[in-house]
């Protein structure tokens, strides 16, 4: 599945219960059953659910983790929106 998400759709996406999306480098992360599994903690992606984690993953993750999770992981992209 590959739909894309506006910035909005991700923000109402900010807890497990929602989902808890993310978005890294304009594509779209369910990490809801994600969460207890992650090795740094749940605490760090329930902070960062229903925003832009870009800076936050690529500091403390290489390329590979992106790679190894991402088949599971991504739900989409996300849109361009026109700045009025």
């Amino acid at each position: 599945m590959s739909d894309s998400f506006t910035a909005k759709q991700v923000a109402e996406h900010n807890t497990v219960d929602n989902g808890l999306y993310i978005i890294i480098d304009s594509n779209v992360y369910k990490m809801d059953n994600f969460v207890d599994e992650h090795p740094g903690g749940a605490k760090i992606l329930k902070r960062v659910g229903g925003k832009d984690a870009s800076k936050q993953f690529w500091k403390y993750h290489n390329e590979s983790v992106l790679k190894k999770y991402a088949p599971k992981l991504k739900v989409g992209t996300l849109k361009e929106e026109a700045k009025l």
